[in-house]
Order: C-alpha cells, then structure tokens, then sequence
C-alpha cells in the first residue's frame, strides 16, 4: 500500500515536471522570438529544443519510477511476515521464561517481561519509559536481575543497553 502512495506521489511530480516544462518552453519561445533577428537559424532556437527534450526525458524517467512503485512495489507483505516471524519468537520466549518468572517478584517480572517483549535487547532508558517506575529502581532492578544472570547491561555512550541471556545457559 505504501509503495502505491508513494508510486502516484511520483507521478504527481512527474506531471508538474511536464507543466514547468510546458510553460518555461512557452515563455522561452516568446523570449526568443522577439530578441532573436535572425530567424530559425539564430542559435537560441536550438538551445530550446534542447532544454525541452532534457526536460521531456526527465519527466518521462520520473514517470517510469512511479508506474513501476505504483504497479509492481510489494514491500509491505514482506514487512508482515517478518512481524509474524517476530511475535512468534517473543511468545516462544515468553514460555521459555515462565518458570523463571515464578521465581520473581512483581516489579522484576515486569521489567523482564518489557525485555521480552522488545525481542530481547532494549535501552535502559525505554525501560523506565514503559514501566513507568524512576531510573533508581529500574537500575537495582536490572541489577538484581543481573545477579540472577537473566540479563546483562552493555555501555553505548550514554545510555545501556539491556539484553536478555538465553534461558537455556542456566
């Protein structure tokens, strides 16, 4: 779908491509008559046709492009299988994990469900975004959860990034 909205944007453009074409032919012709004395054979006159057929083959490329996103662009489909894909792993995951959950106290489920459900690496920093809870308490959070081995933080600038381990390591 979005490939067809971006085909007829295209085409669009195209179009006022040919209009601008158009009219600056137009006012080049008028320009030209009147300044040029030495008839079709002044060197302006050719100068015309060249612009003009430049600008006819632009417009007609761009058009091509549109056609073609317009007609035959299938990106979206791909997209769809890749999500399924990945809310599969998330839900397989989420099984692996129940045990371990049982073993948790509400505030660390939470914090390692958001993990979860991000496919297993998240910032830090969107984690106290989702659960809502202060950066402190996410932090010995993710600590404790850390000393559990169930995740481990990395340093990128400044932020962390928290990646969920592989329950079959345990």
């Amino acid at each position: 779908m979005k490939n067809k909205i971006v085909g007829v944007l295209i085409i669009v453009i195209a179009f006022l491509i040919g209009l601008i074409v158009y009219i600056f032919n137009r006012a080049l012709t008028k320009i030209v008559g009147t300044s040029c004395t030495h008839g079709s054979s002044c060197p302006m006159w050719g100068t015309i046709n060249a612009q003009t057929t430049i600008g006819i083959i632009i417009m007609v490329f761009v058009m091509l492009i549109g056609l073609y996103l317009f007609f035959f662009g299938k990106e979206e489909r791909i997209i769809t299988k890749i999500k399924t894909v990945r809310q599969t792993e998330s839900n397989e995951q989420k099984k692996d994990y129940s045990k371990i959950m049982n073993t948790l106290d509400n505030e660390e489920k939470l914090v390692l469900e958001k993990v979860i459900e991000s496919e297993g690496t998240i910032f830090q920093s969107d984690l106290v975004e989702k659960t809502e809870f202060p950066k402190v308490k996410v932090t010995r959070l993710l600590d404790r959860l850390e000393g559990k081995n169930l995740i481990e933080r990395k340093r990128r600038g400044m932020t962390n990034i928290v990646i969920l381990k592989h329950q079959n390591n345990h």
